[in-house]
C-alpha cells in the first residue's frame, strides 16, 4: 500500500486569513480525504480552529521568541512532507519554513512574493490578476491538482456548547444584527457617529443590535463610546466571548456590520451576510468574500486622490494611507447597503 500524501500548511495569522485558508483546506478534504494535513498556526488563531476534522495542528507561539521555532522543529521531528504550502510572505514565517522538510516547497508567485519569500520555496502558484486573498490561497490547492468547486465552503469546528452559549445570550432578542466595530488598527474603524446612526436605523426596523469584538483596548474604547451615545444597543458581548462563541453568535445573526477585521470573515465562513466598511484597502482583495455587493467603500476615491490614478492602474493591493479616511464613508452610503442586504435576506 502506498503511503498517504503528506501536506504541511504554514499560515500563522491572522483571523481573517486563516478563515480564507479553511476554505482551501475544506476543498482539499472534500476531494482528497486521503491527504494527511498538518497545519502550523498561530496560538490565537488555533483557538478558532481547534478541533477541525482531519487536520493536525502545530501551534506557533510568537511570544515565546526563539523557543517558538524550536518547539515547531521538535514537534515535526524527522518528518518529510510531500508538499509544503508557504502561505505567508512575512519574514518570520519564511524563516520558520526552514525547519520544515518537504519535497515541494510551494509559495506565492513573483508579484506576491515579499521579504525574500522566493528564497524559501522551490515552486510558485500561478499568477492571478485582481485575485481576492481567498482566491490566492486556492492557488495552492490548484498546485497539487485538487479539483475546483463552483463556490468555496467552510468546515468550521463548533461544539454544541458553543452553539448553546450563543443562543442562551440571544434567545430573548429574536432577530438580531451584529455590529463588530473595531479593527486591529484604529484608523480602520468607522466613526462612532456612524455606528450609532446605523443602530438607530436597525432598531426602527425592529432588529435588535448586538455588539461583539475582542478583549483589546480598541474594542473596549469604541464600544463604550457607542453605548454612551446610543439607546439602541440591546446586548454588549465585546470581550466576553471566546472565538468559537463569537463564531456561533455571528452564524445566527441576520447581518454583520464590520470594518476590515476578522469577524467579517468569520461571519462569511458561517454563511452570514456582511456589510463591510472599507477605506484603506481594496475590498475586492480583502473584503468579505461572499458579500462584495454589500460593502461600503471609499477606497476608490481615497486611492485616486493619493496616487492620481484609478485602482486598476496601480499594483494590486496598494493601500491608501491616512488616519481619518474612514470619516469619508457616509452614513447614507452604509444605510443603502443595509437596505440592500435586508432585502436579500430571504433569497
Amino acid at each position: 500500500m502506498s503511503q498517504a500524501f503528506q501536506l504541511c500548511i504554514l499560515r500563522l495569522s491572522a483571523i481573517g486569513d486563516v478563515c480564507h485558508a479553511v476554505a482551501m483546506v475544506t476543498r482539499i478534504r472534500k476531494h482528497r480525504p486521503d491527504i494527511k494535513i498538518t497545519w502550523i498556526i498561530g496560538k490565537v488563531e488555533y483557538q478558532l480552529l481547534k478541533g477541525m476534522q482531519g487536520v493536525e495542528f502545530i501551534v506557533y507561539d510568537k511570544k515565546a521568541g526563539k523557543q517558538a521555532k524550536e518547539s515547531v522543529k521538535e514537534a515535526l521531528g524527522d518528518r518529510v512532507f510531500d508538499a509544503l504550502f508557504v502561505m505567508q510572505v512575512a519574514l518570520r514565517a519564511n524563516l520558520l519554513s526552514k525547519v520544515i522538510k518537504a519535497k515541494r516547497r510551494i509559495g506565492f508567485d513573483w508579484k506576491r512574493s515579499k521579504e525574500g519569500h522566493r528564497f524559501f520555496t522551490n515552486e510558485r502558484i500561478a499568477p492571478q490578476r485582481y485575485a481576492h486573498v481567498l482566491e490566492g490561497f486556492m492557488g495552492f490547492a490548484d498546485a497539487i491538482g485538487i479539483p475546483k468547486d463552483p463556490e468555496p465552503s467552510w468546515d468550521m469546528p463548533l461544539s454544541e456548547s458553543d452553539w448553546q452559549w450563543a443562543r442562551e445570550q440571544t434567545q430573548h432578542l429574536g432577530k438580531y444584527i451584529v455590529i463588530s466595530p473595531a479593527a486591529s488598527k484604529a484608523e480602520r474603524n468607522w466613526t462612532v457617529h456612524g455606528y450609532v446612526a446605523v443602530a438607530e436605523y436597525l432598531s426602527e426596523k425592529d432588529y435588535k443590535v448586538v455588539l461583539c469584538g475582542g478583549p483589546g483596548p480598541l474594542d473596549a474604547e469604541i464600544s463604550a463610546k457607542i453605548k454612551e451615545q446610543s439607546q439602541h444597543i440591546d446586548l454588549d458581548l465585546v470581550g466576553k466571548t471566546s472565538l468559537k462563541q463569537m463564531l456561533a453568535l455571528l452564524a445566527d445573526a441576520q447581518l454583520v456590520i464590520a470594518p476590515d477585521t476578522g469577524p467579517a470573515h468569520m461571519a462569511t465562513a458561517m454563511g452570514t451576510r456582511v456589510i463591510g466598511l472599507y477605506a484603506h484597502s481594496n475590498y475586492r482583495r480583502t473584503g468579505p468574500y461572499l458579500s462584495q455587493d454589500y460593502v461600503g467603500s471609499v477606497y476608490e476615491v481615497n486611492i485616486k486622490e493619493q496616487k492620481g490614478k484609478e485602482w486598476v492602474y496601480l499594483p494590486w493591493g496598494t493601500r491608501a494611507k491616512g488616519k481619518d479616511l474612514m470619516t469619508h464613508l457616509l452614513v447614507q452610503t452604509v444605510l443603502k447597503k443595509v437596505d440592500l442586504a435586508l432585502r436579500h435576506l430571504d433569497t
